[in-house]
């Protein structure tokens, strides 16, 4: 029975260490960094193809972001109550959370296939402005893409049952095996094989359902009873909608600005592609703090330290900062170099330069942001969260970048606009984090 990666949780009396952090943050960076990777490798395979393949990525990559969103309502989720029966000592109770989890991947996954065969054509036509030449591509290439929604799912489900049992072994072998064939993949169906924007989904179903399928099997090794449990999926349920609505407000901002993008023309769509896309790279990269925060934060009060959860919330959010910092720079450094490796438009390159200053600034703040976004959903205080984003996303991100559309600042308006979103949710987490009611112990919340 394959079972390996497994360490005990962190003793209540000591406060994780840096070596610790990084034995649970590190691996996880690498599978988290797998799929964007493979987005960007995808990013610059179609970048080449020309601006409306471009432009028609960014779109159906948008829209098929749903489903990335709702793998993380479930990966959080179950990372946070594994953890807590993890931490309580209870591994069997831990990976249950995860079957749970895999059966509202399963559903969600298939709905969401269907849905997009029906609902792809007026979704990007909205989202373009009409019957265009990107708009028809997009939708071609999301009818396909859909179908890796299932897997990928599945996929998220099961690394949030690792993750709150700490095992980092096995979902880094599974995510970079899967990701790794899909990128071998890709540029042979689009370039020699001709299948051109059809070969990107094509690839992006293949790895999306290896994962999902090698994660399954990861389950079925742990011996635990299979059936769905009402209540349990029910307690699941509780905790994904804070979760939820939490991600509903991120998508909105997020396609609200590829809507107001899509306005100034394919160029400007182009590069908010490229930039928008190593946003998300960077984000994922900075996640793996937040995960690491929500495996040890959630076993400390599982186990009844709150003590030690609230040194490792401090900790978490100093190397987050840090993190955030050391890639602001990087960033900065590659300003002209970086947008050259995905496109070869000078319009598009020269319109990715506008949004450059705030994907570079916004960094440091993101970093601290991630990572106390992870000390709270291993705390369980999933509905501070959700609030705290909406009010930052309808309150701040989404009259900014419409004023900004108004007011015809362009590119730059909208990145301004997703900076000032960041800001908002950094002053209301410091807030939090720096009282106690979000320390609740106890084996499940």
């Amino acid at each position: 029975m394959e079972r390996g990666g497994t360490t005990a949780a962190t003793p209540p009396s000591q406060t994780p260490s840096l070596r610790r952090v990084a034995a649970l943050a590190l691996p996880t960076l690498v599978v988290l960094a797998a799929e964007p990777l493979y987005l960007l490798v995808d990013t610059a395979v179609v970048g080449h193809l020309g601006r409306v393949e471009l432009a028609a990525l960014a779109l159906g990559g948008g829209v098929l972001a749903i489903a990335v969103w709702l793998g993380n309502v479930l990966a959080y989720g179950t990372t946070g109550r594994a953890a807590r029966q993890f931490g309580a000592g209870d591994r069997s109770e831990a990976v249950i959370e995860g079957v749970q989890a895999s059966w509202l991947a399963i559903v969600a996954g298939l709905t969401m296939a269907l849905l997009a065969q029906v609902g792809a054509g007026p979704i990007i036509r909205m989202l373009a402005g009409g019957e265009t030449d990107v708009a028809v591509a997009a939708t071609g290439w999301l009818r396909i893409a859909a179908w890796g929604a299932p897997g990928l799912l599945l996929a998220m489900a099961g690394n949030g049952w690792m993750r709150g049992i700490q095992d980092t072994r096995r979902p880094l072998r599974y995510v970079v095996g899967a990701n790794a064939l899909s990128a071998v993949l890709c540029p042979v169906l689009v370039y020699p094989v001709g299948l051109g924007l059809t070969g990107s989904a094509i690839a992006n179903v293949t790895a999306q359902t290896l994962g999902g399928l090698l994660f399954v099997r990861a389950l079925l090794a742990e011996r635990v009873p299979l059936a769905p449990h009402p209540a349990r999926l029910r307690r699941q349920v509780v905790v994904g909608r804070d979760l939820l609505i939490r991600g509903a407000a991120f998508q909105a901002c997020f396609l609200s600005a590829a809507a107001v993008v899509a306005r100034y023309g394919p160029a400007a769509l182009g590069a908010h592609q490229i930039a928008f896309q190593l946003w998300m790279f960077c984000a994922l990269a900075l996640d793996a703090l937040a995960i690491a925060a929500q495996a040890l934060v959630g076993a400390a009060l599982g186990a009844g330290a709150a003590t030690q959860a609230r040194h490792t919330a401090r900790r978490i959010g100093w190397i987050g900062g840090l993190s955030g910092l050391a890639l602001g720079v990087v960033i900065a450094a590659g300003t002209t170099l970086i947008p050259a490796l995905f496109t070869s438009d000078p319009q598009v390159r020269a319109a990715a330069l506008i949004a450059w200053p705030w994907f570079a600034v916004m960094q440091p703040i993101a970093g601290v942001v991630f990572a106390l976004d992870g000390v709270l959903i291993g705390a369980g205080d999933v509905r501070f969260l959700r609030d705290l984003t909406v009010v930052a996303a309808l309150g701040f991100f989404l009259p900014a970048i419409w004023l900004s559309y108004l007011a015809g600042l362009g590119l730059g308006g909208v990145w301004a606009g997703l900076t000032l979103f960041v800001v908002v949710r950094l002053a209301g987490l410091l807030g939090r984090v720096r009282g106690t009611r979000w320390a609740v112990v106890g084996a499940a919340r």
